[in-house]
């Protein structure tokens, strides 16, 4: 017990400086500035409390976040990805902005940049649990750092005590929107997914780790609050937008103190911060990216390497350039906060209901059409300002989740018609008492003619003469007749309106092959198992397994399956009633398990050869 506490306390210091980010660091001192001590409090409970309720959610028994990012995954990538591209550009916006160009002027730009490929290049070369480790150090060195500039500033600050509460209308408008964003951000961060698939899988607790992980978080956050009320209220700078902003008082008070030995630590306070972002945000985005694109049917990977649009490096690029725009633009970080209490907020809410166990549709271009209109609310009534807007923003873009939070709550019928049975995760016998005796009741689709399995689809039947040979045994070709006729049953479960009549494309077996293991006898019962095994821009490859129940395995192959138009039989890619018929049943590990499309049955229309 005591060992699986400390694994899980040792993932604190990453959970924490995982969140760490820009964001946090700067805002800490400009709130604390800006609004006294309660306003800090203000931003950094809520702040604290999201991570903490993301790990109590995800660390419950009967959830396994590798699975649920396995199911729904792949339909949030671009949520992950965007969350991913602003949280880079405000680190690397607020870093350059609020601490180095203060610090160091113009030429901190070769800094900065060599320290996000260091960092990157960390995130590529070093595991999870590699990072986990090297965080920890970072974590040790970065307390050292600060507590020493804590030390540096106190005697020789010039600044005035902070009131505990100072308020205006932005404070007031940005309070429902603060919460929203805290809440749901976690749940937009990959960097958490992976950490609390990965927490699992040591079998140490998510709960436990992401609980003292919060705790820690706000210590770090406690820490620059402190540093602001020994910078001061001197330090604010006024952005394009006319609006003042406290983010780098601490940088202008050390600029202003030419005390030896107070940049040195305050540098590395940042450099830690910011260091333990970048490597994180590459370790993370590839891992979730690798498995998407490893499942991908996309036409655009028969042109680029899958490695290269897998790679985090493009959205850092683009991170960089939207901060250097920014930068340039003289703006606050305020315009890169928002999409986290707006543009994002519809897509978050649909992703933590599905976790949850709604099953309503994500309709991800409604979810940003609201979300944006939300963002453009928010900015009118952040520049007047007028609170109501602010506050109101959020919640108009929480209207993208309503329907699954509706249904999660049992105020609403599920949305579309039911998921084939493959969708649902598969459950294990459970025994059941019956008087002194407890009997195991097998899954309605283990005792059925034909279904699903898992992801195995499964065909039960009895050879009988018919099948058998002058000898006595099964006649060879009739394994390869039997996992045929398993294929047509698997094809009308994904597509059970086929109509050869109106259908524009064909599909044609490409080849086949079969290990013989073994024979079969008459009246010897037998299982035929077939699965999608993998599949690449024009083929499908299934894996088929002949069982008998008293001999075991009899023999395994598989199938490649081409497409062809229905005109001139020339190839095609694979079609997108193919891939939303079939994908639904992939293995477990691929992003595409369990979220077939609910339309399924009704846009596929196949004929079979």
């Amino acid at each position: 017990m005591k060992s699986s506490f400390a694994r899980s306390l040792a993932w604190s210091p990453t959970v924490a400086l995982s969140w760490f980010w820009g964001l946090g660091f700067f805002y800490a001192i400009h709130v604390t500035l800006t609004n006294g001590w309660l306003g800090f409090l203000a931003f950094a409970i809520p702040n604290a409390l999201g991570l903490c309720l993301f790990g109590w959610v995800l660390g419950a028994s009967q959830r396994n976040p590798g699975s649920i990012l396995a199911a729904i995954g792949s339909k949030y990538a671009f949520l992950f990805q965007l969350c991913q591209l602003f949280a880079f550009s405000i680190t690397v916006f607020s870093f350059a902005m609020y601490a180095w160009f203060p610090l160091f002027g113009a030429g901190a730009g070769l800094g900065i940049c060599v320290l996000i490929l260091a960092a990157c290049s960390i995130g590529h070369a070093v595991s999870l649990k590699g990072l986990k480790t090297l965080h920890s150090a970072y974590l040790a060195i970065g307390l050292i750092a600060s507590a020493l500039a804590l030390w540096r500033f106190s005697p020789s600050s010039e600044a005035a005590s902070l009131p505990a509460f100072v308020a205006d209308d932005r404070f007031y408008g940005l309070a429902i929107p603060t919460l929203v964003g805290f809440l749901l951000g976690p749940w937009m961060d990959v960097q958490h997914w992976q950490r609390a698939v990965e927490i699992r899988r040591e079998g140490a607790s998510i709960r436990v780790a992401y609980g003292a992980g919060a705790i820690l978080f706000f210590g770090l956050l406690a820490i620059n609050a402190l540093l602001a009320a020994s910078a001061g209220p001197t330090g604010s700078v006024i952005s394009a937008d006319g609006i003042a902003g406290a983010q780098p008082a601490v940088a202008l008070a050390i600029g202003r103190h030419p005390l030896d030995g107070l940049a040195l630590p305050f540098v590395v306070w940042t450099v830690i911060a910011a260091a333990s972002t970048f490597d994180s945000f590459y370790a993370a985005t590839r891992w979730f990216m690798t498995a998407v694109t490893a499942r991908s049917s996309s036409p655009l990977l028969a042109f680029v390497p899958a490695g290269l649009v897998s790679s985090p490096i493009w959205i850092v690029f683009a991170a960089v350039g939207l901060a250097v725009a920014m930068i340039v633009a003289n703006l606050s970080m305020m315009y890169l906060m928002l999409p986290f209490a707006t543009l994002l907020v519809g897509a978050a809410g649909c992703l933590v209901c599905e976790t949850l166990g709604a099953r309503g549709r994500h309709d991800p271009v409604l979810s940003y059409m609201i979300g944006l209109t939300a963002a453009l609310i928010f900015l009118a009534g952040y520049v007047t300002p007028i609170p109501a807007f602010m506050a109101v923003a959020p919640l108009i873009a929480l209207i993208g989740a309503l329907p699954m939070a509706l249904e999660l709550l049992g105020w609403g019928g599920r949305t579309g018609t039911a998921a084939p049975a493959s969708d649902v995760e598969p459950t294990a016998s459970k025994p059941i008492a019956t008087g002194t005796s407890v009997v195991t009741m097998a899954r309605e689709d283990a005792v059925m003619s034909h279904g699903f399995d898992g992801q195995w689809f499964v065909m039960r039947m009895i050879p009988t003469y018919d099948d058998t040979n002058s000898v006595g045994n099964v006649y060879f070709a009739n394994y390869v007749r039997w996992v045929g006729k398993t294929r047509e049953l698997f094809f009308n479960i994904c597509m059970p309106r086929f109509d050869l009549k109106t259908t524009s494309f064909y599909v044609l077996t490409k080849s086949f092959t079969h290990d013989f293991r073994r024979e079969a006898a008459e009246f010897e019962p037998i299982i035929v198992r077939l699965k999608i095994a993998n599949h690449n821009r024009k083929f499908v490859t299934l894996a088929h397994e002949i069982h008998s129940e008293m001999h075991g395995l009899l023999g395994r192959g598989e199938q490649s399956l081409m497409f062809v138009d229905t005109q001139q039989f020339r190839p095609l890619d694979i079609p997108r009633s193919i891939v939303e018929g079939f994908l639904p049943y992939w293995p477990k590990a691929s992003p595409h398990a369990v979220q077939a499309p609910l339309e399924t049955a009704e846009s596929a229309a196949i004929g079979v050869r």
